[in-house]
């Protein structure tokens, strides 16, 4: 039975979802309750979740546990262009594209000390969308990087105040990127391009908990930075007709980083807990992707780079959860995210500046299943950014930006 249940669990974790992000870049997504929480979710009692948020944390699971989690982001927002003059040209919107966070835990408890976990959850996504007829499109009118991480972990218990953790992480990504090319001197669209391709990569996660007592602890969480050599197909569609093809090829780093949260338990059915992030979103310098083979020689430039240099930057959030009885409980979250994009580092693939996300959420237990439910509203802030110069526009500026979160978590104890 116990070989059913863990084959079971395999299975529900290693499930690759279909996943994309809305606003952003880094994804936080991966519970209800996380979500109701702001994501400072790191010390949570009996909660597969723990995987994503912090692998040392696994050790307050006793038995074994399975989680699913689906959460639906839904991004809006406006934009100004204008040419060099600083004059308006055009205003537009987002196409309202939405996006789902999937997350998949398993955790089994292997004796007093030692504990297994694997999780299937995004780290890192993105999807936004703009007319097709508009001059964005010249920059981009679509672009989708769907990314899932699988980490294995194994989590160990030393006495009452010390548990740690360590983890491997099989990360995917799928990038595709549409735009209309635009020709600067004639003024004109030439032609529609899109670049479509996935990779494998490996990274890894260590985490450590100490607890000053029943009622204060810390934990800290580090993920490395993984680097993606994709492999891609490039395909143009001029408008005098036909198709150019080629084989594309780029590298890109996604950041290392610092999670450093606490918590406070205020009595048995209150407590708080609070959450700093630190990514090095610096490893995005560039997105350059490289040309060969194309089907008509001569026309292709070789490479396409685009400059990115974003910049580090610190996420904080604080969440409170309060027991109603020992099957209700109500959460609360907020979280502020700093803008990491520089005015010549952005795009309308990622038209996003500060954040700051407002949640609530509601939780059901029993002795062997939890439900739980969380909304959240996260105002994107504005962004203004540099034209590239194959744009129809020398800068833009993006406003009244939101996101519109919904997320829901099933998980049986066995």
């Amino acid at each position: 039975m116990n070989k059913n249940f863990l084959a079971l669990g395999l299975a529900a974790a290693l499930l690759v979802p279909q996943v994309a992000g809305a606003e952003g870049f880094g994804i936080n997504e991966w519970s209800a309750e996380g979500v109701a929480m702001g994501g400072a979710r790191m010390f949570a009692e009996d909660d597969a979740a723990n995987v994503a948020y912090n692998p040392a944390s696994i050790t307050k699971i006793n038995g074994k546990a399975m989680k699913s989690s689906y959460t639906y982001l839904s991004p809006h927002g406006n934009y100004k262009l204008y040419d060099g003059a600083g004059k308006e040209i055009e205003d537009g919107k987002n196409v309202v594209h939405a996006g789902w966070a999937v997350g998949s835990y398993y955790v089994r408890q292997i004796n007093d000390k030692e504990w297994f976990g694997i999780g299937a959850f995004p780290r890192f996504a993105m999807v936004s969308e703009f007319e097709r007829a508009s001059k964005a499109s010249t920059n981009a009118f679509f672009s989708k990087l769907n990314g899932v991480s699988v980490t294995p972990t194994y989590a160990h218990k030393f006495d009452k105040k010390w548990s740690a953790a360590v983890g491997a992480e099989i990360n995917y990504v799928g990038l595709e990127l549409q735009k209309n090319s635009y020709h600067p001197v004639a003024q004109m669209n030439v032609g529609a391009t899109q670049t479509e391709g996935e990779s494998y990569a490996l990274g890894w996660n260590a985490a450590a908990n100490y607890a000053f007592d029943d009622k204060n602890e810390i934990g800290v969480v580090y993920r490395s930075r993984i680097t993606h050599s994709l492999e891609a197909d490039f395909k143009m569609y001029p408008v005098s007709g036909g198709k150019i093809t080629a084989d594309a090829y780029g590298v890109v780093t996604l950041p290392d980083s610092w999670d450093v949260g606490y918590n406070h338990k205020f009595d048995k059915k209150t407590r708080l807990e609070l959450k700093a992030t630190r990514t090095n979103w610096s490893t995005y310098d560039a997105l350059n992707i490289s040309l060969s083979n194309p089907s008509v020689p001569g026309v292709l430039p070789s490479n396409v780079d685009s400059a990115k240099n974003w910049s580090n930057g610190w996420r904080y959030a604080i969440g409170l959860e309060h027991n109603f009885s020992d099957k209700y409980a109500a959460m609360a979250g907020f979280a502020f995210d700093e803008a990491s994009i520089p005015y010549n580092g952005g795009d309308f693939m990622v038209p996003t500046g500060l954040r700051r996300t407002y949640s609530i959420g509601a939780r059901y237990n029993d002795k062997k299943q939890t439900v739980a439910v969380a909304l959240g509203w996260m105002d994107v802030g504005n962004l203004d950014f540099a034209g590239h110069a194959t744009d129809a526009y020398k800068s833009a500026h993006a406003y009244d930006s939101f996101t519109k979160i919904a997320s829901i978590s099933y998980q049986r104890k066995f």
